[in-house]
């Protein structure tokens, strides 16, 4: 990550409490700014708490994702990562979470086309900074959810985090996985997609893309296709030295389970969790495709109970 394209002009905390989301939790905003925009995001501590609490910071999905873990473009509203942060504060764990930079109240002057993996990187960077001397945590760690797990990945490097989390990663290259989705389309689109990737691979853009795959390859999104494509899980889990914590869901039908098998055979001293009936958004769904999906409109579903625990469980045993 080229850390040198990243300066923290100023940071700064709001100091205006929000409305409190539970009896157990106090939810604030925070604000980073940096040399692109600003990151704005929400910070959950437990209250009536003692000393300092452990935070944990939650790095969003693909696309346009939001602090609650939505997506209007990809018609998510499943407030996934607003429920996690209730439910790890109910359990003494902070949380700090936020929307992506160009998503929600979060700016940026950089555009889609000039966009890349790393600047999501720089991004948690940024925020790793921002609370590391924080006197009432106890301890930094970073959660990645899906394209977030690569993100964290990138981030974690020389950085003051105890540990990493990773919620349904994948554990193969973009470019692969994206191409084993692509068989569930027509073939003349999953053939032009490889065609794209091909280009990609040399270093070249397409310009004319079939309208049915703007959605992951038009123009504007290539050269972020291409940085994401360079990543690599498997070597980029093998690089942390810190504990970690792989989570896969069984129903996940976007990151199937053989990914979270893959991460844990690349780091054997990991934590693996595999969750019965948990898909990509982290609720309860069962493997057919149209009852899976239609979880992620439901916002009122809680999380899979497991989920919580192992994350809790593994939190509580770091030292």
């Amino acid at each position: 990550m080229k850390k040198t394209c990243f300066i923290i002009i100023a940071l700064f905390y709001a100091l205006t409490a929000a409305a409190q989301p539970g009896a157990g939790i106090t939810e604030s905003p925070v604000s980073l700014k940096t040399l692109s925009g600003t990151i704005s995001g929400s910070l959950v501590i437990p209250k009536n708490v003692t000393g300092k609490v452990p935070l944990v910071i939650i790095i969003g999905d693909s696309g346009p994702t939001d602090r609650d873990g939505n997506n209007a473009k990809a018609d998510i509203k499943a407030d996934t990562y607003k429920l996690l942060a209730d439910d790890l504060g109910n359990n003494g764990i902070a949380t700090l979470r936020y929307d992506k930079r160009g998503v929600g109240k979060s700016t940026t002057s950089t555009t889609e086309a000039q966009l890349r993996i790393e600047d999501y990187g720089d991004d948690a960077v940024g925020l790793i900074n921002m609370f590391s001397t924080d006197e009432r945590f106890s301890k930094l760690i970073l959660l990645g959810h899906g394209e977030g797990s690569v993100v964290a990945m990138i981030a974690i490097a020389d950085q003051p985090i105890k540990a990493f989390i990773s919620v349904e990663g994948a554990g193969e290259p973009a470019d692969k996985m994206l191409t084993e989705q692509m068989k569930a389309k027509p073939k003349f689109l999953s053939d032009e997609f490889k065609t794209i990737l091909d280009s990609l691979r040399k270093g070249k853009t397409t310009d004319n893309v079939d309208p049915a795959l703007y959605y992951i390859a038009r123009p504007s999104f290539q050269h972020f296709l291409m940085s994401w494509c360079r990543c690599n899980p498997i070597g980029g889990i093998k690089a942390i030295k810190k504990p970690i914590l792989i989570i896969q869901g069984t129903t996940d039908l976007l990151i199937p389970v053989e990914n979270g098998a893959k991460l844990k055979k690349a780091k054997s001293d990991a934590v693996y969790l595999e969750i019965k009936g948990m898909n990509h958004i982290l609720k309860d769904a069962p493997a057919d495709e149209e009852q899976n999906y239609a979880t992620y409109t439901n916002p009122g579903l809680p999380l899979k109970p497991e989920l919580v625990k192992g994350i809790v469980d593994f939190v509580d045993k770091l030292k």
